[in-house]
């Protein structure tokens, strides 16, 4: 099981949660936004955690790359009322502060014009793709466990409805038949009278 094998969400989010061990957040992260793009700063309180993880993930992915690259792959547009969108970079700040984080855990190495993934990052990257696997399997075989246990309480469910349903259509019938022979037996049926022909007088 490798890096590409797992969604990519998936990884980000447990190597976030691991990071959170090892990576003190800057004080700055409750209050600056991550691009000029935005409005407001993130909602969630781990986002400084997420975007480090996010980062290793691209240099992994991407190879030799520097902040300017990142910069343009986490910008997006800006809304500006009446005037058309237009396009700004992330923060480089929030970027570098990652990179010399993960650099500091041995994560990524310094080259010329950039950073690229360490043999170190690479195998922490592959153990946890492995970990996550063997997690969404069991999951998976838990999901469908219970999909079927759902699947065949429904079906002796409906058995059982359609059981109830045919013994109450029965019973009335069953009734009547007795009734029937118990007048016959009694003399009590009623003989239909003759229809009069037309033009008899009454």
């Amino acid at each position: 099981m490798a890096v590409y094998d797992i969604p990519a969400t998936e990884l980000i989010e447990a190597v976030a949660a691991d990071l959170k061990k090892q990576v003190k957040q800057p004080e700055w992260a409750d209050f600056v936004k991550s691009g000029r793009h935005c409005e407001r700063a993130p909602h969630r309180r781990d986002w400084f955690y997420v975007r480090m993880a996010s980062v290793l993930y691209r240099v992994y992915r991407e190879g030799h790359l520097g902040t300017n690259r990142l910069r343009t792959y986490y910008g997006g547009r800006r809304n500006r009322g009446v005037k058309p969108h237009h396009f700004y970079r992330a923060s480089g700040k929030v970027i570098r502060v990652c990179l010399q984080e993960l650099e500091k855990l041995g994560f990524v190495k310094k080259e010329k014009g950039g950073r690229s993934i360490s043999g170190k990052g690479e195998s922490y990257l592959n153990a946890k793709a492995k970990e996550i696997g063997k997690e969404l399997a069991e999951r998976l075989m838990r999901e469908k466990e219970e999909a079927e246990r759902i699947a065949k309480e429904a079906a002796q469910k409906k058995e059982v409805k359609k059981e109830e349903a045919v013994g109450k259509e029965e019973k009335p019938v069953e009734g009547k038949e007795k009734r029937g022979e118990a007048a016959v037996e009694k003399g009590e049926v009623k003989k239909e009278k003759p229809k009069e022909k037309q033009g008899e007088k009454k």
